[in-house]
């Protein structure tokens, strides 16, 4: 497998996952250039390093197949969201503001947390299995987080 078919098995993960080439820049810490050079087979050379985590960050291993989605990716979530507070972000909660985009404010600290300091693997499987389980677009998932990392500020570069 070389570069190229890697390219087109990223772009179709990353559609699967309601990422734009921008979104998965960012998140990745990459230009969108070099995302669309990936995808479209003219980029000569990623780096090791750099296509493994892109890899790693959409679920798929260095053979650039997809790995079992984490089953309990929302929990994970949740969880990590919840270690500084008295009250636990609930996954089902936080499935449920996923979903509507409306973000209660009982739970602004939690996900402030999540938006800042979650691995973003994990995040990624988040909204997958949301977009799974209740049968919502990815895309959208991925709007209601932007949005709310834009209100809360969060300082972190995927969001920009």
């Amino acid at each position: 497998m070389n570069l190229a078919d890697i390219g087109h098995l990223v772009q179709a993960r990353r559609e699967a996952l309601g990422l734009s080439q921008a979104r998965l820049a960012r998140l990745g810490g990459l230009s969108r250039a070099t995302i669309n050079q990936l995808e479209n087979g003219s980029l000569v050379d990623l780096g090791a390093a750099k296509l493994m985590a892109l890899l790693n960050l959409l679920g798929m291993d260095l053979a650039a197949q997809t790995r079992e989605p984490r089953t309990l990716a929302l929990a994970l979530l949740s969880q990590t969201a919840s270690v500084s507070y008295k009250t636990a972000l609930m996954p089902a909660a936080l499935a449920r503001a996923l979903v509507d985009g409306a973000l209660p404010t009982a739970l602004v600290p939690q996900v402030a947390t999540l938006l800042d300091e979650a691995p973003l693997p994990l995040i990624v499987a988040g909204v997958e299995e949301v977009a799974q389980r209740t049968h919502t677009p990815p895309k959208m998932l991925w709007k209601h987080l932007t949005a709310w990392a834009h209100k809360l500020q969060s300082p972190r570069a995927a969001w920009a």
